[in-house]
Protein backbone atom coordinates (compact mmCIF):
# COMPACT_ATOMS: atom_id res chain seq x y z
CA UNK A 1 0.00 0.00 0.00
CA UNK A 2 1.72 3.27 -0.64
CA UNK A 3 1.79 5.87 1.77
CA UNK A 4 -1.44 8.02 1.94
CA UNK A 5 -1.09 10.28 4.94
CA UNK A 6 1.40 12.91 6.11
CA UNK A 7 5.14 13.42 5.10
CA UNK A 8 7.36 11.68 8.06
CA UNK A 9 8.68 15.53 8.89
CA UNK A 10 5.06 16.73 8.70
CA UNK A 11 4.08 13.75 10.97
CA UNK A 12 6.61 14.83 13.86
CA UNK A 13 5.41 18.40 14.28
CA UNK A 14 1.86 17.37 13.73
CA UNK A 15 -0.57 18.46 16.67
CA UNK A 16 -3.86 19.10 15.81
CA UNK A 17 -6.87 20.99 17.48
CA UNK A 18 -9.10 18.04 18.94
CA UNK A 19 -12.11 18.98 20.54
CA UNK A 20 -12.05 18.52 24.57
CA UNK A 21 -15.35 18.44 26.11
CA UNK A 22 -15.76 20.91 29.20
CA UNK A 23 -16.64 18.43 31.70
CA UNK A 24 -13.88 15.70 30.17
CA UNK A 25 -12.04 15.36 34.04
CA UNK A 26 -15.29 15.66 35.94
CA UNK A 27 -16.67 12.94 33.81
CA UNK A 28 -13.81 10.35 34.15
CA UNK A 29 -13.13 11.25 37.47
CA UNK A 30 -16.89 10.49 38.59
CA UNK A 31 -16.73 7.42 36.34
CA UNK A 32 -13.95 5.82 37.93
CA UNK A 33 -14.82 6.72 41.27
CA UNK A 34 -17.87 5.20 41.79
CA UNK A 35 -16.66 1.76 39.67
CA UNK A 36 -14.20 1.96 42.21
CA UNK A 37 -16.93 2.37 45.33
CA UNK A 38 -17.97 -0.68 44.19
CA UNK A 39 -14.53 -2.72 43.72
CA UNK A 40 -13.60 -5.82 45.22
CA UNK A 41 -10.18 -7.22 45.48
CA UNK A 42 -9.25 -9.64 42.80
CA UNK A 43 -9.90 -13.37 43.13
CA UNK A 44 -6.97 -15.39 41.83
CA UNK A 45 -7.15 -19.05 41.02
CA UNK A 46 -3.97 -21.25 40.17
CA UNK A 47 -4.02 -22.45 36.35
CA UNK A 48 -3.01 -26.28 36.56
CA UNK A 49 -0.43 -25.28 33.65
CA UNK A 50 2.13 -27.30 31.20
CA UNK A 51 4.55 -24.43 31.70
CA UNK A 52 7.08 -24.80 34.58
CA UNK A 53 9.42 -22.31 34.30
CA UNK A 54 5.97 -19.17 34.22
CA UNK A 55 3.10 -19.74 37.27
CA UNK A 56 0.05 -18.92 35.88
CA UNK A 57 -3.11 -17.76 37.60
CA UNK A 58 -7.24 -17.27 36.32
CA UNK A 59 -7.94 -13.68 37.90
CA UNK A 60 -11.79 -12.04 38.10
CA UNK A 61 -11.23 -8.43 39.43
CA UNK A 62 -13.81 -5.76 39.46
CA UNK A 63 -14.27 -3.24 36.50
CA UNK A 64 -17.20 -1.16 35.37
CA UNK A 65 -19.81 -0.79 38.11
CA UNK A 66 -18.63 -3.69 39.75
CA UNK A 67 -18.74 -6.15 36.88
CA UNK A 68 -16.81 -8.77 36.66
CA UNK A 69 -13.69 -8.80 34.43
CA UNK A 70 -11.24 -12.36 33.77
CA UNK A 71 -7.92 -11.86 32.98
CA UNK A 72 -4.33 -14.38 33.04
CA UNK A 73 -1.51 -13.19 35.77
CA UNK A 74 1.55 -15.12 35.06
CA UNK A 75 4.61 -14.70 36.60
CA UNK A 76 8.24 -16.16 36.92
CA UNK A 77 7.72 -19.65 38.84
CA UNK A 78 8.45 -19.19 42.59
CA UNK A 79 9.08 -15.74 42.66
CA UNK A 80 8.83 -14.66 46.36
CA UNK A 81 10.03 -10.48 45.76
CA UNK A 82 7.35 -8.25 44.60
CA UNK A 83 7.86 -8.08 41.27
CA UNK A 84 7.17 -5.22 38.63
CA UNK A 85 4.07 -5.65 36.47
CA UNK A 86 2.82 -5.11 33.06
CA UNK A 87 -0.84 -4.74 32.19
CA UNK A 88 -2.16 -5.54 28.72
CA UNK A 89 -5.03 -4.77 26.74
CA UNK A 90 -6.11 -6.56 23.54
CA UNK A 91 -6.58 -5.55 20.33
CA UNK A 92 -10.02 -4.58 18.37
CA UNK A 93 -12.18 -8.50 18.88
CA UNK A 94 -10.41 -10.62 20.42
CA UNK A 95 -9.97 -12.21 23.67
CA UNK A 96 -7.76 -13.38 26.48
CA UNK A 97 -7.19 -16.39 24.75
CA UNK A 98 -5.14 -18.93 26.47
CA UNK A 99 -1.83 -18.55 28.98
CA UNK A 100 0.55 -19.84 27.05
CA UNK A 101 0.24 -17.35 24.33
CA UNK A 102 0.99 -14.37 27.11
CA UNK A 103 4.37 -15.45 28.40
CA UNK A 104 7.21 -13.19 27.23
CA UNK A 105 6.65 -10.67 30.11
CA UNK A 106 6.92 -13.30 32.91
CA UNK A 107 9.69 -14.93 31.12
CA UNK A 108 11.74 -11.91 31.41
CA UNK A 109 10.88 -11.40 34.98
CA UNK A 110 7.61 -9.11 34.92
CA UNK A 111 4.48 -10.52 35.95
CA UNK A 112 1.91 -9.47 33.35
CA UNK A 113 -1.61 -9.42 33.59
CA UNK A 114 -3.90 -9.55 30.42
CA UNK A 115 -7.17 -8.02 30.21
CA UNK A 116 -10.17 -9.94 28.71
CA UNK A 117 -12.24 -6.74 26.56
CA UNK A 118 -15.95 -7.32 27.60
CA UNK A 119 -18.08 -8.54 25.47
CA UNK A 120 -15.48 -9.36 22.69
CA UNK A 121 -13.26 -12.29 22.04
CA UNK A 122 -14.89 -13.86 18.84
CA UNK A 123 -13.35 -12.07 16.01
CA UNK A 124 -10.02 -13.75 16.28
CA UNK A 125 -7.63 -15.88 18.10
CA UNK A 126 -8.12 -18.21 20.85
CA UNK A 127 -11.64 -16.61 22.50
CA UNK A 128 -12.68 -14.40 25.59
CA UNK A 129 -14.61 -15.00 28.17
CA UNK A 130 -15.89 -11.43 29.75
CA UNK A 131 -19.73 -10.45 28.73
CA UNK A 132 -20.91 -7.01 28.44
CA UNK A 133 -24.07 -6.69 30.83
CA UNK A 134 -25.12 -3.33 29.82
CA UNK A 135 -27.40 -2.52 26.70
CA UNK A 136 -27.51 0.21 24.83
CA UNK A 137 -29.54 1.77 22.10
CA UNK A 138 -29.33 1.16 18.40
CA UNK A 139 -25.72 0.30 16.72
CA UNK A 140 -24.02 -0.71 13.36
CA UNK A 141 -22.36 -3.80 13.68
CA UNK A 142 -19.45 -4.06 16.38
CA UNK A 143 -18.55 -2.17 19.10
CA UNK A 144 -17.90 1.74 18.07
CA UNK A 145 -20.93 2.66 17.87
CA UNK A 146 -23.08 1.26 21.07
CA UNK A 147 -24.22 4.33 22.58
CA UNK A 148 -22.63 6.48 20.76
CA UNK A 149 -25.15 8.78 21.16
CA UNK A 150 -24.11 9.66 24.71
CA UNK A 151 -21.28 9.59 26.56
CA UNK A 152 -22.58 7.60 29.37
CA UNK A 153 -24.06 5.31 27.37
CA UNK A 154 -20.80 4.05 25.25
CA UNK A 155 -18.97 1.23 25.38
CA UNK A 156 -15.74 2.97 25.90
CA UNK A 157 -16.49 4.33 29.25
CA UNK A 158 -16.83 0.56 30.36
CA UNK A 159 -14.01 -0.85 28.46
CA UNK A 160 -11.60 2.34 29.57
CA UNK A 161 -13.19 2.09 33.37
CA UNK A 162 -12.01 -2.17 33.58
CA UNK A 163 -8.70 -0.69 32.02
CA UNK A 164 -7.98 1.53 35.12
CA UNK A 165 -9.69 -0.97 37.93
CA UNK A 166 -7.04 -3.82 36.65
CA UNK A 167 -4.25 -1.53 37.66
CA UNK A 168 -5.65 -1.10 41.06
CA UNK A 169 -6.40 -4.82 40.87
CA UNK A 170 -2.81 -5.66 40.57
CA UNK A 171 -1.81 -3.46 42.99
CA UNK A 172 -3.81 -5.10 45.58
CA UNK A 173 -2.16 -8.20 44.67
CA UNK A 174 0.44 -9.94 46.98
CA UNK A 175 3.48 -10.01 45.57
CA UNK A 176 3.44 -7.73 42.95
CA UNK A 177 4.66 -4.01 43.31
CA UNK A 178 2.20 -1.29 43.30
CA UNK A 179 5.09 0.96 42.78
CA UNK A 180 5.89 -0.32 39.21
CA UNK A 181 3.01 -0.72 36.96
CA UNK A 182 2.90 -0.43 33.01
CA UNK A 183 0.33 -0.73 30.85
CA UNK A 184 0.47 -2.10 26.70
CA UNK A 185 -1.41 -3.06 24.17
CA UNK A 186 -1.32 -3.06 20.54
CA UNK A 187 -4.15 -1.68 17.95
CA UNK A 188 -7.55 -1.16 20.53
CA UNK A 189 -5.04 -2.28 23.34
CA UNK A 190 -2.79 0.61 22.81
CA UNK A 191 -5.92 3.44 22.48
CA UNK A 192 -7.04 1.89 26.39
CA UNK A 193 -3.23 1.83 27.56
CA UNK A 194 -3.04 5.39 26.08
CA UNK A 195 -6.83 6.09 27.99
CA UNK A 196 -5.25 4.16 31.41
CA UNK A 197 -2.28 6.15 31.42
CA UNK A 198 -4.17 9.76 31.20
CA UNK A 199 -6.17 8.35 33.99
CA UNK A 200 -4.68 6.13 36.41
CA UNK A 201 -1.47 7.90 38.67
CA UNK A 202 1.66 6.43 39.38
CA UNK A 203 2.75 4.23 36.23
CA UNK A 204 6.37 3.60 35.51
CA UNK A 205 5.54 3.09 31.65
CA UNK A 206 3.31 3.40 29.13
CA UNK A 207 3.92 1.25 26.02
CA UNK A 208 0.98 1.87 23.18
CA UNK A 209 2.08 0.01 20.05
CA UNK A 210 -0.25 1.43 16.41
CA UNK A 211 -2.81 2.46 18.83
CA UNK A 212 -6.45 2.90 17.27
CA UNK A 213 -9.08 5.29 19.19
CA UNK A 214 -6.92 8.25 18.68
CA UNK A 215 -8.31 11.63 16.79
CA UNK A 216 -11.85 9.87 15.44
CA UNK A 217 -12.45 13.03 13.39
CA UNK A 218 -9.52 12.40 11.03
CA UNK A 219 -9.75 8.57 10.96
CA UNK A 220 -13.02 8.53 10.49
CA UNK A 221 -12.86 10.82 7.28
CA UNK A 222 -9.47 8.84 6.12
CA UNK A 223 -9.26 5.57 6.43
CA UNK A 224 -11.92 2.77 4.64
CA UNK A 225 -11.44 0.34 6.80
CA UNK A 226 -12.77 -1.12 9.69
CA UNK A 227 -13.11 0.03 12.91
CA UNK A 228 -13.21 3.28 12.22
CA UNK A 229 -15.66 2.47 9.08
CA UNK A 230 -18.36 1.52 11.92
CA UNK A 231 -19.00 5.10 12.62
CA UNK A 232 -19.10 5.68 8.94
CA UNK A 233 -21.71 3.40 7.85
CA UNK A 234 -23.72 4.64 11.31
CA UNK A 235 -23.70 8.08 10.15
CA UNK A 236 -24.31 7.23 6.82
CA UNK A 237 -27.95 5.96 7.97
CA UNK A 238 -28.57 8.57 11.01
CA UNK A 239 -27.43 11.62 9.12
CA UNK A 240 -29.19 13.95 11.58
CA UNK A 241 -26.39 12.78 14.75
CA UNK A 242 -23.52 13.85 13.46
CA UNK A 243 -22.21 16.26 16.17
CA UNK A 244 -23.65 14.64 18.60
CA UNK A 245 -21.47 11.37 18.04
CA UNK A 246 -18.51 13.58 17.78
CA UNK A 247 -19.19 14.86 20.57
CA UNK A 248 -19.94 11.90 22.42
CA UNK A 249 -16.07 10.72 20.82
CA UNK A 250 -14.58 13.46 22.15
CA UNK A 251 -14.64 11.85 25.89
CA UNK A 252 -12.96 9.06 24.28
CA UNK A 253 -10.14 10.46 22.39
CA UNK A 254 -6.94 9.41 23.06
CA UNK A 255 -5.06 12.82 22.09
CA UNK A 256 -7.28 14.23 25.20
CA UNK A 257 -6.10 11.44 27.61
CA UNK A 258 -2.22 12.02 25.94
CA UNK A 259 -2.07 15.32 27.52
CA UNK A 260 -2.80 14.19 30.78
CA UNK A 261 -0.49 11.34 30.83
CA UNK A 262 2.81 12.01 32.65
CA UNK A 263 4.47 8.51 32.54
CA UNK A 264 7.55 8.27 30.15
CA UNK A 265 6.13 6.48 26.60
CA UNK A 266 7.86 4.65 23.73
CA UNK A 267 4.77 4.55 21.06
CA UNK A 268 5.12 2.83 17.16
CA UNK A 269 4.03 3.70 14.31
CA UNK A 270 3.11 1.95 11.01
CA UNK A 271 3.55 4.40 8.28
CA UNK A 272 1.60 2.36 5.35
CA UNK A 273 -0.96 1.68 8.38
CA UNK A 274 -4.36 1.63 6.56
CA UNK A 275 -6.53 1.07 9.93
CA UNK A 276 -4.82 3.46 12.34
CA UNK A 277 -3.77 6.58 10.43
CA UNK A 278 0.18 7.26 11.28
CA UNK A 279 -1.16 11.15 11.77
CA UNK A 280 -3.63 9.80 14.36
CA UNK A 281 -1.22 7.91 16.23
CA UNK A 282 1.27 10.99 16.00
CA UNK A 283 -1.11 13.48 17.20
CA UNK A 284 -1.33 11.72 20.70
CA UNK A 285 2.45 11.08 20.66
CA UNK A 286 2.91 14.45 20.18
CA UNK A 287 0.23 15.36 22.73
CA UNK A 288 1.52 13.65 25.26
CA UNK A 289 2.04 15.20 29.10
CA UNK A 290 5.39 12.97 29.77
CA UNK A 291 8.89 12.19 27.77
CA UNK A 292 7.27 9.98 24.39
CA UNK A 293 9.53 8.62 22.22
CA UNK A 294 8.55 6.87 18.80
CA UNK A 295 9.31 3.80 16.86
CA UNK A 296 8.56 4.12 13.10
CA UNK A 297 8.29 1.41 10.80
CA UNK A 298 7.85 3.13 7.47
CA UNK A 299 6.67 0.35 5.39
CA UNK A 300 4.51 -1.82 7.54
CA UNK A 301 0.62 -1.53 7.67
CA UNK A 302 -0.96 -2.30 10.91
CA UNK A 303 1.23 -5.05 12.41
CA UNK A 304 3.77 -2.89 12.63
CA UNK A 305 6.77 -4.26 14.23
CA UNK A 306 6.09 -7.29 15.56
CA UNK A 307 8.68 -9.64 17.99
CA UNK A 308 11.19 -5.91 17.14
CA UNK A 309 8.80 -3.84 18.96
CA UNK A 310 8.23 -5.96 21.96
CA UNK A 311 12.27 -6.15 21.65
CA UNK A 312 12.36 -2.01 22.00
CA UNK A 313 9.60 -2.08 24.83
CA UNK A 314 11.88 -4.52 26.88
CA UNK A 315 14.52 -2.30 26.90
CA UNK A 316 12.52 0.77 27.21
CA UNK A 317 11.08 -0.78 29.96
CA UNK A 318 14.08 -2.35 31.75
CA UNK A 319 15.34 0.97 31.72
CA UNK A 320 12.14 3.10 33.21
CA UNK A 321 12.14 0.63 35.72
CA UNK A 322 15.80 1.24 36.72
CA UNK A 323 15.35 4.66 36.38
CA UNK A 324 13.04 4.57 39.74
Amino acid sequence: MPRFDLDPEQLRAYRPDVAEPGDFDEFWNTTIAASRAKAEPARLSRVDSPLRTVDVFDVTFSGYDGDPISGWLTRPAGAQEPLPVVVEYNGYNGGRGLPHEHIAWAASGYAHLFMDTRGQGSGWGTGGSTPDPHGTGPSAAGYMTRGILDPADYYYRRVFTDGVLAVDAVRGIDGLDPERVAVTGTSQGGGIAIAVAGLADGLIAAMPDVPFLCHFERAVGMTGRDPYQEIVRYLSVHRDQVDQVFRTLSYFDGVNFAKRATAPALFSVALLDPVCPPSTVYAARNSWGGTADIVDYPFNEHEGGLGEQWLRQAHFLAEADGAR
